[in-house]
């Protein structure tokens, strides 16, 4: 997908939603057991009832390999879904991948070609080498983590590496030189909005990967504020705050009325610099 698909989609359903299918087993309904494949149905029905107020969608890749070949299969039968009955709708591998050379480049066919996800998550701490193979598919992305949402971001991205610039910055400045907007995003936690005005600075027309709003305390308003440029530039990730919102048979039906309160929370915001 194109920068400047991706901006459509924000205009045309007025929302930067992107849902988490960080599916559990053992948190899914147990309506569900009597499945051949629960975990499928489960991401099935979550994503027709958010799809018409999501730009994206985002498996978290750990939740599907846990479950070995059964995992991969749901995971694999979840992305082709979305692929036919939701066109258009971006397909992030949360994979956090970034081994070097030749295991790079088996990581990004598994995401690209076999799987067909539109971008993955890549970890960059062993440097270009190990991102350079997700590069070299045309349309697809790479979404590079630079400044996280947990506690323990503190341990290595907060840390000074200069008189004026901390570890995250340096991520930024130096990968932007590798890639442009066209097939580069960043990982930002909302939980850190306020920084998100240094994040700025460094990569002005990135789009950014913001989980963290929900669950994990961050705030729409300031990730909005603090985040936007003249694309919007912001996918903000929501999971458990979505799919998890009703653990009874009608879960999708809550999971859809849930996505379009924070879609329209979206539009109000969009509304005031976006869609003039």
């Amino acid at each position: 997908m194109e920068y400047k698909q991706l901006v459509e989609n924000i205009r045309a359903k007025r929302s930067f939603l992107c849902v988490g299918l960080d599916s559990d087993i053992n948190k899914i309904p147990p309506s569900l057991v009597k499945f051949n494949d629960p975990l499928f149905e489960f991401n099935r029905l979550i994503i027709d009832a958010t799809a018409p107020y999501a730009i994206a969608f985002k498996p978290n890749i750990a939740f599907y390999e846990s479950l070995g070949a059964e995992g991969w299969r749901s995971l694999e039968l979840s992305v082709s879904y979305i692929r036919k009955k939701h066109p258009g709708i971006f397909i992030i591998a949360d994979a956090k991948r970034g081994d070097i050379g030749n295991s790079s480049k088996k990581s990004a066919e598994t995401f690209f070609k076999k799987l067909d996800f539109d971008a993955v998550t890549v970890a960059p701490y062993m440097g270009v080498d190990s991102i350079l193979p997700f590069l070299d598919y045309k349309g697809k992305w790479v979404i590079l983590l630079a400044l996280t949402s947990n506690e323990g971001a503190e341990n290595f991205q907060l840390l000074r590496t200069g008189k004026s610039e901390r570890l995250f910055e340096t991520v930024l400045r130096t990968s932007s030189k590798w890639a442009g907007k066209e097939n580069l995003m960043f990982v930002v936690g909302a939980t850190r909005a306020n920084m998100l005005v240094i994040v700025r600075e460094h990569v002005p027309d990135h789009f950014l990967l913001v989980p963290g709003v929900g669950a994990q305390g961050g705030s729409l308003e300031d990730v909005f504020k603090y985040g936007n440029n003249r694309s919007c530039g912001l996918i903000v990730n929501l999971s458990r705050t979505i799919i998890y919102a009703d653990s009874t048979e009608r879960f999708d039906e809550v999971a859809g009325q849930k996505a379009r309160e924070i879609q329209q929370q979206m539009e109000k915001l969009l509304k005031k610099e976006f869609l003039q």
